[in-house]
């Protein structure tokens, strides 16, 4: 095991997940912190610290099991440079790709050839199915706790890269026919690159040691 794999969030919080289910109504913004920290770090310490594959597809697919709202709650407003604002952009990612597979698929076809260089670290197969794209965020989150945390990062980072570029395209084959659709199209695209700039951000600062 790579001296990677062994290390841990440098801020390991004092709440367990029982104890952040505990905490009702509107937490004080501190301890509400303090609960995201926490259930991140366990989360990412058992992933990293498990053997057994089982208990890395129950983390995988832990939306499908606890909805997305309840992951939103506890860790969606935390900032993008700690490991919980992370994981929450990882599996809104996740949960946004299998919801629109096919137009996720559609859209990297189309990014491909103005991002080769992206496409080469994201992975994904060549002509991507919606099963294709649903698999490469079910293995980013799996390298994520499996293997280095810096390089899931990344490949999910040019992943988004490779589908803003693909949605730049269909705003612009819209522009004329939709213009309403045009303009969601550019603000994914632009949500998308933004998420990019921000998964790559967190893998240098997990090199660093410095991803709380």
């Amino acid at each position: 095991m790579s001296s990677d794999e062994t290390r841990r969030p440098r801020r390991p919080g004092r709440l367990d997940p029982a104890g952040a289910e505990a905490i009702g109504g509107a937490p004080d913004p501190a301890e509400h912190s303090e609960a995201a920290h926490a259930t991140a770090y366990a989360l990412v310490h058992r992933g990293r610290a498990s053997q057994d594959p089982d208990v890395v597809e129950r983390l995988v697919t832990l939306v499908d099991n606890e909805g997305l709202g309840t992951i939103a709650a506890l860790w969606s407003s935390s900032p993008a440079d700690t490991l919980p604002g992370v994981l929450w952009r990882l599996y809104a990612l996740r949960a946004w790709v299998r919801a629109d597979s096919r137009i996720v698929a559609d859209r990297y076809r189309q990014g491909v050839s103005a991002a080769p260089v992206y496409d080469a670290v994201a992975g994904v197969a060549q002509t991507p199915t919606a099963a294709d794209v649903e698999h490469l965020v079910d293995q980013v989150l799996t390298g994520l706790y499996t293997r280095d945390l810096d390089v899931a990062l990344e490949r999910a980072a040019a992943f988004c890269r490779v589908v803003a570029t693909g949605t730049a395209f269909d705003a612009d084959h819209l522009d004329h026919l939709d213009s309403a659709s045009a303009d969601r199209a550019t603000r994914s695209a632009a949500g998308l690159l933004r998420t990019a700039d921000e998964l790559t951000h967190a893998a240098s600062l997990w090199r660093a040691d410095r991803l709380e």
